[in-house]
């Protein structure tokens, strides 16, 4: 039913759908008559007193969430909005069978069932839908369920889609690459996406490289060639899907709300309201209070074992670009030998990283304990003074050093919008195995995408990546 459209749910989401539902009215049955938790009871009722509830919550929730979309719309949502999907369907349909049973007033009838029964469906499928993604993305990951895509245009409306891709790997689409007019854009790289020509070059890019999809990011001023891309996919059987550019503003963030039945649209800048600014804030100190309290101890064995290991200062001090472009001093613990940044002309050649960056994964400048400390990044947590003085944050993009700056192309400066962090999406997305473009594009994403629970997600998967040292060097 749900498993013809690109979007949708599998079928056998359904199905587990409906078996969670019958496993939660008969576990609230075994609790209430069986067991009976919570009150006991003088009489007893047969399974089969309940069986038109049981078939009632079977029809309704899956029917609910069918008409409000969750089964259609599947792919690309979040945990969180799949679960407030189910609440929603869940009491809905508790509301329409209380009300059916105040008119047919049933022999049996058990509140505290119907109680339990709500908070098992709500809690069992909320559970069945982590399941489902996790085998989706098992799948994914070898392959299957994975629509292969050409993005048409590689403006900023092309790197937005390309960003939430890069940040959303769980939405199952593999970039095939893109293509653009501007000789500058479409014979070069965005990251891992390959340039793969001008527009022209779309039905042989479709023939050869098995596409699923065409996203078309055109400004609406190529409206002509946007209807020839369009006509070229109907002619191919691809699917072709247009992203609006709301008139080149794409690097805003957009609200969307109605003014009795018509609708507007809001525009917002990159940047975060006073009142984000606020919790950002409380958030940060209160984490700094946290690393400053508990994490002293093991700031004074490091400190320790940088003296003992190398001569030399146990800070480093570093001048970086913070939000918009203001300057300022960065704090690390030293983790390379006293001048190992005169020694920096000398590598360039050894450069392991791509655009602005310089990395080096064996870095001859790196002290014995430097060595662990950039492994765990341990190096890092003295720029808790930093977010203390106000000048970085926990989660935001990393501070640049000038140098890097002065080498960003127009696009790569929007990452300066905000104040920058101690980590960020990126640093949780790969680390130092991402190129220099596709960390712009999940700082980017971050921006846009903004929110406290966004922080405390990327800060909770921060710390296991740090321990193991995945992707830093």
């Amino acid at each position: 039913m749900t498993g013809n459209s690109r979007d949708a749910a599998p079928w056998w989401v359904v199905v587990l759908d409906i078996v969670v539902i019958n496993f939660s009215l008969w576990l609230a049955y075994v609790l209430r008559y069986r067991l009976q938790w919570f009150l006991n009871i003088a009489f007893d009722a047969p399974y089969s007193a309940y069986l038109s509830l049981n078939i009632s919550f079977s029809l309704a929730t899956p029917l609910i969430l069918l008409f409000s979309h969750a089964y259609h719309r599947w792919r690309g949502r979040l945990w969180l909005e799949h679960v407030s999907y189910v609440i929603i369907a869940v009491l809905i349909s508790l509301v329409l069978i209380l009300a059916a049973a105040f008119a047919v007033r049933p022999l049996v009838y058990s509140r505290l069932l119907l109680l339990e029964c709500t908070i098992f469906m709500i809690v069992f499928m909320s559970l069945d839908r982590s399941l489902a993604m996790a085998i989706e993305r098992y799948l994914r990951r070898r392959g299957k369920g994975v629509r292969r895509i050409v993005i048409v245009g590689a403006g900023e409306v092309g790197r937005r889609v390309m960003r939430t891709l890069v940040a959303r790997p769980d939405i199952g689409y593999q970039i095939v690459g893109y293509v653009d007019d501007n000789p500058n854009k479409g014979t070069g790289e965005i990251g891992r996406f390959k340039g793969l020509g001008p527009l022209d070059n779309l039905p042989a890019v479709i023939d050869t490289e098995a596409v699923d999809e065409v996203i078309v990011t055109l400004p609406w001023t190529y409206h002509r060639r946007i209807l020839q891309v369009l006509r070229e996919c109907a002619r191919r059987h691809v699917s072709a899907r247009l992203v609006p550019d709301l008139f080149q503003m794409s690097m805003s963030r957009v609200e969307v709300s109605d003014l009795g039945g018509v609708p507007l649209v809001e525009v917002h800048e990159i940047d975060f309201s006073r009142t984000e600014v606020v919790v950002k804030r409380i958030m940060d100190l209160a984490c700094v209070f946290l690393g400053l309290t508990l994490g002293a101890p093991v700031f004074g064995l490091i400190a320790l074992a940088i003296k003992l290991d190398s001569p030399g200062p146990v800070l480093y001090k570093q001048v970086r670009v913070g939000k918009n472009g203001q300057l300022f001093e960065v704090y690390k613990f030293r983790s390379m030998r006293v001048g190992a940044d005169a020694e920096l002309a000398s590598l360039r050649a050894l450069n392991e990283a791509d655009g602005p960056l310089f990395k080096i994964k064996d870095d001859p400048r790196r002290t014995r304990v430097g060595k662990l400390l950039r492994k765990t990044s341990l190096d890092e947590l003295p720029q808790l003074i930093n977010i203390m003085r106000g000048e970085m944050s926990m989660v935001g993009p990393r501070p640049p050093i000038p140098d890097e700056v002065a080498q960003y192309k127009p696009w790569h400066k929007q990452r300066l919008a905000v104040t920058p962090g101690l980590t960020g999406l990126w640093q949780v997305s790969g680390r130092s195995e991402l190129t220099f473009d596709e960390m712009v594009l999940l700082d980017l994403y971050y921006i846009e995408h903004w929110s406290p629970w966004l922080d405390l997600a990327i800060m909770l998967r921060t710390v296991p990546k740090a321990l193991l040292g995945e992707g830093a060097y």
